[in-house]
Order: structure tokens, then C-alpha cells, then sequence
């Protein structure tokens, strides 16, 4: 996923966010707070970012679990390693927008480290499945689940936005 920092990537961990996974959501990425893309990858989520015009984006090679850094994470991590993120979010209680398979919102975890916070999660949910990049090629229709967005802290207009 767009990196967990470790050289022990387990099978589906080296899957990188496309461009337009970060596009899709433009208009709900605050351009003036400091992002953090905490899951390093191969680099090319920062760029992106700043692209998209985020104008100070944290994007470096470091554990995602022994740092803090920026006002708002925005990153999608490696899926194998959800339970110890979402974890880790919650201690970290700051704004994030992460990428994560739809069916982690059920998972015991989930459920007990957001279930009573004041700002609830807020969910975007994308008009198609995001084909993610593995060794620099996109995959076309070969990723077999959907994902969502899931934004804590976000203020987003809605509790769950369809995007068109």
C-alpha cells in the first residue's frame, strides 16, 4: 500500500495508490494544513499531493508507528497492518483520510476505537473500485474488493459521500 516501511512487505502490502485515488478526493484534502502521507511506499504519493496543491506534504521513509508528524494524515496503508493502524490513529486522535478495504468499518477494532469518539468517521466512497499499482504497472480490473475513505476529523459535509 502506499508504504509501510519495512522491507517484509507481505503479498498484497506493495500495492501503490494510483493518481486518481488522490484525485477522486481533491476537494476534501485541506490544502493548508501540513499532510502527512505516513506510509511511504515508492514515493509517488507526495508528488501527487503536491499536484493536487497541498502546499507542505511529509512523505519520507520512516515507521509510521514510532513518528508523528503534520496536522492531517492522508495515506493508504498496507492492509495487512489495518488493526495496528487503526489503533495507532486513534492514539494519534489527529485528521486522517485513509484508504482501506469497505469491510474493515465492521471489524471489532474498528468498532472499538471509534465507536464513541465525538467526531464520528466519515466515509467517501468512490464510484469505482481503485485498481492500484503493483511494480509500476496499474491493474486493470484485477482488484477483487472495494475500498472507502475513511475520514475522522474531516468536517465533511456528509457522514458518507458518493463520489460521481
Amino acid at each position: 500500500m502506499a508504504g509501510f516501511h519495512t522491507k517484509s512487505f507481505l503479498k498484497h502490502d506493495d500495492y501503490m495508490s494510483p493518481r486518481y485515488a488522490w484525485d477522486n478526493i481533491n476537494q476534501y484534502i485541506p490544502k493548508d494544513k501540513v499532510i502527512w502521507e505516513a506510509f511511504y511506499g515508492d514515493g509517488k504519493s507526495a508528488e501527487y499531493l503536491r499536484d493536487l496543491g497541498c502546499k507542505e506534504v511529509i512523505h519520507e521513509p520512516i515507521d509510521f508507528f514510532e513518528n508523528n508528524k503534520g496536522e492531517v494524515i492522508i495515506s493508504n496503508c498496507p492492509f495487512s497492518k489495518s488493526k495496528d493502524v487503526v489503533i495507532r490513529l486513534k492514539e494519534l486522535d489527529k485528521p486522517f483520510i485513509i484508504i482501506m478495504p469497505c469491510f474493515k468499518i465492521s471489524t471489532s477494532y474498528f468498532r472499538e476505537n471509534f465507536k464513541n469518539t465525538e467526531s464520528p468517521i466519515q466515509i467517501i466512497i468512490p464510484r469505482k473500485r481503485i485498481q492500484f499499482i503493483k511494480n509500476g504497472d496499474e491493474l486493470q480490473n484485477k482488484c477483487n474488493f472495494d475500498c472507502f475513505y475513511y475520514c475522522y476529523k474531516m468536517n465533511l459535509p456528509r457522514d458518507i459521500i458518493w463520489l460521481d
